[in-house]
């Protein structure tokens, strides 16, 4: 059974590897940003939720018909933790994977990866190009628009907040929270 914890650098060097692309890259940092932001609320591992979030797409841009599958051949052979495996496995549950979210992280991790990339396009989307003054309000009237942002899943968003046991408004304004602490690093 694997055991190792890797550091943030082991992740952060797989991911280029990985992945060329800005906005997946951007993606990955959006999410790991968050999911460090809801460990120090939850008083979580901050360094474990951040490099589960970060390597959670991992295989997406080069493996997207294999997505998930890849990213679990990848984290094996280099000796991963089963827990940050099993992580990365459960934020596609229902889409690609059965692996249902138990923990607090894996729900975190199922409930704002589609989040973040709703927020990203409303943030793309202001006058501003900032997260700086975006309000909750404004992700949710572009929630009811079917159309924009048509590849976050809502319905996913919405289990995830379930399974969190969080109103789907602040879990909104908490991942925009998230995202803020690095909004210069992300482009936001």
């Amino acid at each position: 059974m694997n055991t190792h914890k890797p550091a943030y650098q082991e992740a952060i060097d797989l991911l280029l590897k990985y992945n060329k692309s800005n906005s997946l890259i951007n993606h990955a940092k959006a999410v790991e940003s968050v999911m460090r932001y809801f460990a120090r609320l939850y008083g979580e591992d901050e360094e474990k939720w951040g490099v589960i979030g970060l390597i959670h797409d991992l295989d997406y841009e080069q493996f997207p018909e294999r997505h998930c599958q890849v990213t679990e051949e990848i984290l094996r052979n280099e000796g991963w933790d089963e827990e940050y495996i099993r992580a990365v496995l459960s934020h596609a549950w229902g889409i690609c994977t059965d692996v249902k979210p138990e923990s607090l992280l894996e729900k975190t991790l199922y409930a704002i990866d589609e989040l973040t990339g709703l927020i990203t396009a409303c943030v793309l989307v202001r006058p501003s190009k900032s997260i700086q003054d975006l309000e909750v309000k404004s992700v949710k009237k572009k929630w009811k628009e079917k159309s924009f942002a048509a590849g976050a899943n809502r319905e996913v968003i919405l289990k995830g907040a379930e399974m969190i046991g969080i109103p789907l408004d602040d879990l909104i304004q908490k991942t925009i929270d998230g995202m803020r602490q690095n909004s210069n690093e992300l482009g936001l």
